[in-house]
């Protein structure tokens, strides 16, 4: 029974803390633009394509070399 004259004010006050916390949060603002966020992630305005470097001058025996491996990947099912 003593239990409960802890408990009680204990329960009352978290909850009183957690009514300060959500009227601070209406208070400040973050309920306002539900719908922006959302459509703000969908939004490409940062993204910049992708620039691929040409690969410098090589020997004949570098391209013969990358040309057979390719061969041999495309043969194994490989990409």
């Amino acid at each position: 029974m003593t239990d409960f004259f802890y408990l009680i004010p204990l329960a009352l006050a978290l909850g009183a803390v957690g009514l300060a916390a959500f009227l601070w949060s209406l208070k400040s603002g973050q309920y306002e633009d539900l719908d922006g966020a959302a459509a703000r992630i969908l939004s490409n305005e940062d993204d910049h394509p992708i620039v691929r470097m040409q690969q410098p001058n090589s020997s004949p025996e570098e391209e013969h070399a990358r040309s057979s491996a390719t061969k041999t990947n495309m043969s194994l099912g490989n990409p």
